[in-house]
């Protein structure tokens, strides 16, 4: 019996073992890249290869990527389980959202952009002279890109992005042997989180160090920017949004947007509301709680207040409109029309901060230049 009882624990010791073997050798361990805000994104670094594992590729979305970025000729361990394999430092790119261009320029890198869908939403001068000599190539629109050009380009890598997991263009990109890998800055809601996706691009070309660099700079202005405004001696309440069709929509409490505002040490009408997008409310409701605000920014793609009491003399009840503190990102464009904020501003979120602290507290920052948001003409 005791014999018995000795062998029975040998086993179960044995097999304990083994458990405790597996679970700290299956999986490598790599350096890990430090991602401070972001939620979308981790990676770690190995000898010679990365592990990029894109979380939250779309909302709410069900699975998970991980990626393989290896420099050429690295030896690759055989149990490595991954999605897809991207050969490192890449040369040639293709993005299909503005906002991944700014990445590419603060990295010295958009020399690598090869081709984009909607060549006229492009804002950047350094990015639109690039397209005027013939550099980069017109790809349609995101919703039919040109797959037949896309592929005769020979791009290393696409960069997209998806609303769900059923885009059938990115995924016939995929079946012709070039390598789609998803970005979701997105779906990010914190300011600093959106602009830490710097360090998802540096990853493709080898420069994380100075994605990081680049990443802590921006930071730093950011949060010395919000310091800022919490010496300013009042909180201005502050309306957003606009309308469309027969609803209002503001955006949530929660939002990327509303961050801003709060960090800008002003009160924003709707800060308590809480979900994802904005919310759909009557004109009668906006002007029952905000028709007192103080100011009011981003009035969609109102340029001046003639095109908005065009649309409607029931504005003029708005006591921002009758103060005309009405501010828009609208009239700040590239010289094809492209919206500078939407490109930009999620990898500079200092620069946005930075114009609302100007508006909702001019003495703080006297001299200060807006690069997004101007006074409705």
């Amino acid at each position: 019996m005791h014999k018995l009882y000795f062998l029975l624990c040998l086993i179960i010791f044995s097999s304990c073992k083994n458990e405790e073997s597996k679970i700290i050798y299956s999986e490598p361990s790599g350096k890990v890249i430090p991602v401070e805000f972001a939620k979308g994104f981790s990676i770690q670094q190995f000898e010679g290869y990365k592990l990029l594992i894109v979380k939250d590729p779309w909302p709410k979305a069900d699975k998970s990527f991980t990626y393989l970025l290896a420099k050429k000729g690295t030896s690759i361990p055989s149990e490595l389980e991954y999605d897809l394999k991207v050969t490192i430092p890449i040369q040639k790119i293709v993005v299909t959202s503005t906002t991944h261009i700014p990445s590419l320029e603060i990295l010295n890198e958009e020399g690598s952009l090869v081709g984009f869908p909607g060549l006229d939403y492009v804002s950047s001068e350094k990015t639109r002279a690039r397209i005027t000599k013939g550099l980069i190539t017109e790809l349609g629109q995101n919703e039919s890109i040109n797959t037949e050009i896309l592929i005769s380009l020979d791009p290393d890598l696409v960069v997209g992005f998806a609303i769900d997991g059923n885009n059938k263009t990115l995924n016939t990109i995929q079946k012709s042997g070039i390598p789609v890998i998803y970005n979701g800055d997105w779906i990010e809601e914190s300011p600093l989180g959106k602009a830490e996706w710097i360090k998802f691009f540096g990853a493709f070309y080898n420069k994380d160090a100075q994605a990081s660099e680049e990443f802590n700079a921006i930071k730093k202005s950011y949060l010395e920017s919000k310091e800022l405004a919490k010496n300013a001696k009042s909180r201005p309440t502050v309306l957003s949004g606009s309308m469309y069709k027969d609803q209002w929509y503001v955006p949530y409490g929660n939002s990327w947007q509303a961050k801003f505002i709060k960090d800008a040490n002003a009160n924003y009408i709707y800060k308590d509301t809480k979900g994802s997008g904005s919310i759909a409310l009557s004109f009668e409701s906006v002007l029952d709680k905000s028709k007192d605000a103080e100011y009011w920014v981003a009035p969609g793609q109102f340029q001046s207040f003639q095109q908005l009491l065009e649309t409607s003399t029931h504005y003029n009840q708005f006591k921002a409109v009758q103060d005309r503190n009405v501010f828009t990102y609208s009239n700040s464009t590239g010289s094809t029309g492209g919206v500078l904020y939407y490109e930009l501003a999620p990898t500079r979120p200092d620069l946005v901060l930075k114009d609302l602290i100007s508006i909702f507290h001019p003495s703080l920052l006297s001299d200060y230049k807006p690069t997004f948001f101007k006074a409705l003409q």
